[in-house]
């Protein structure tokens, strides 16, 4: 069957609604599904579990977080991810520690679904961010899935954690479709997957970029042979696959669509030099320093990573 990105987030939330009768969903407008993921869960489990929430994202996440520690697993929809600035004390101060601060007596099995994270056409400074490493920095479990299928099992693996889970879903990934041949299942967090085989450079892509290295790798694939790995999970970080990967191309490019300073392209390099076998310096290709997307379109694709930057940091790698 062909499955798009936002219909297995949908399909997702769906069966674990269906699954398990404590997982709830919160957010604004998700009774009309504005964002997608949402589209007919309220007329199927009705607005006990469904729940609109006034325009306060502080309001519903403690709500959501209360929730939790009393049993239930509820979902959090941001509809953007600069909203998640608002909630970041409550999430990462909060949610995160409780587990850890009571000796696992007190739980939050609470998910943030972000449908759109980091840049659309029009959506200007304010709108575009893409703030995963902040979570994966603070050691909140983080995913970012690339394909549809992957979107699928990571949001069913994520509601079951009992841990807060961040699900970023790149606005750019969700015109992406795939032809699913076997039953949809739930996908380990903590799990990397490698999308093509190469020996000469391993390609690190997170999210939607995932498809920008497997097309340029594709189209380098006479001159250079490119590994393509995608973590899916930014924390924790399967580092023991990106380490037998290098053992087997022994170079490293990472492509990040966030911030340069302190961004996950950051840590993959570190990590590799300090503990992995490379034999020449590695690369990275991330938004500039302090990046804010401008309105305009042509300037706000000007400061993401493109293709052009891919071809060249391959090769400047294996030259």
């Amino acid at each position: 069957m062909r499955l798009s990105y936002t219909k297995a987030l949908n399909r997702a939330l769906a069966d674990e609604l269906a699954a398990d009768p404590a997982v709830c969903v919160f957010g604004e407008d998700i009774g009309a599904g504005m964002a997608g993921p949402t589209l007919g869960l309220l007329d199927r489990f009705g607005p006990g579990r469904i729940v609109d929430t006034p325009l306060s994202e502080q309001a519903f996440t403690a709500m959501a977080i209360g929730a939790a520690l009393s049993g239930r697993r509820p979902v959090l929809e941001f509809q953007i991810p600069s909203l998640l600035f608002l909630v970041f004390e409550q999430l990462v101060n909060q949610a995160h520690k409780f587990s850890l601060m009571t000796g696992g007596q007190a739980g939050v099995p609470l998910t943030c679904l972000v449908p759109g994270s980091g840049s659309r056409d029009g959506w200007a400074g304010q709108h575009s961010d893409h703030p995963y490493g902040l979570f994966a920095h603070a050691g909140v479990k983080t995913v970012v899935p690339a394909t549809p299928a992957d979107a699928y099992g990571l949001l069913r693996s994520a509601v079951r954690d009992p841990d807060p889970v961040m699900v970023f879903a790149p606005a750019a990934a969700l015109p992406v479709r795939e032809t699913v041949t076997r039953e949809l299942a739930p996908v380990p967090l903590g799990s990397a997957r490698v999308h093509r085989s190469g020996t000469d450079v391993t390609l690190v892509a997170v999210g939607h970029l995932v498809h920008d290295a497997l097309a340029v790798a594709e189209e380098l694939a006479d001159e250079i042979s490119v590994e393509v790995f995608d973590p899916r999970t930014l924390y924790p970080f399967d580092w023991t696959a990106l380490a037998a990967s290098l053992e087997r191309t022994g170079r490293l490019v990472v492509v990040d669509d966030s911030n340069r300073s302190c961004g996950i392209g950051a840590e993959v390099l570190a990590t590799a030099a300090e503990e992995m076998r490379l034999t020449a310096p590695p690369r990275r290709i991330t938004r500039p320093d302090g990046a804010v997307l401008p309105f305009a379109p042509a300037l706000d694709r000007a400061l993401q990573p493109g293709r052009e930057q891919l071809r060249h940091a391959l090769r400047a790698v294996v030259k």
